[in-house]
C-alpha cells in the first residue's frame, strides 16, 4: 500500500533492518523494488517525450501551413482590392 505522497508504504518494525539483517534500512528487495519503480518512471517519461516531440512537429506544421494560407489570403485580397480600383478608376473628391 502506498503512503500518503505516492511511496511505498514500509511497516515501521521494518525500518533501519532489511531482511537480510542490515542496518542500512533496504535490502536487496527494497532496492529491486526502488529500482522496478525507477524503470516505470523512466519509460513513462520516455513515452511522455515522445508524445511530446510528436505534438511539437505537429504544431509547427500547424503553424507553418496557417501562415502559407494567411499569406496566400492576404496576396488574393491585395489583388481584388487592386483589381476594384483599376475598375473604378481615380476618384475625385468636390
Amino acid at each position: 500500500m502506498s503512503g500518503p505522497n505516492g511511496e511505498p508504504h514500509v511497516p515501521a518494525g521494518n525500518v533501519g533492518r532489511s531482511e537480510e539483517g542490515d542496518d542500512d534500512g533496504f535490502g536487496e528487495t527494497e532496492y529491486a523494488a526502488i529500482n522496478s519503480m525507477l524503470d516505470q518512471i523512466n519509460s513513462c517519461l520516455d513515452h511522455l517525450e515522445e508524445k511530446n516531440d510528436h505534438l511539437h512537429a505537429r504544431l509547427k506544421e500547424l503553424l507553418e501551413s496557417n501562415r502559407q494560407t494567411r499569406l496566400e489570403f492576404q496576396q488574393q485580397l491585395s489583388e481584388e482590392q487592386n483589381m476594384q480600383a483599376d475598375v473604378q478608376g481615380p476618384h475625385m473628391d468636390i
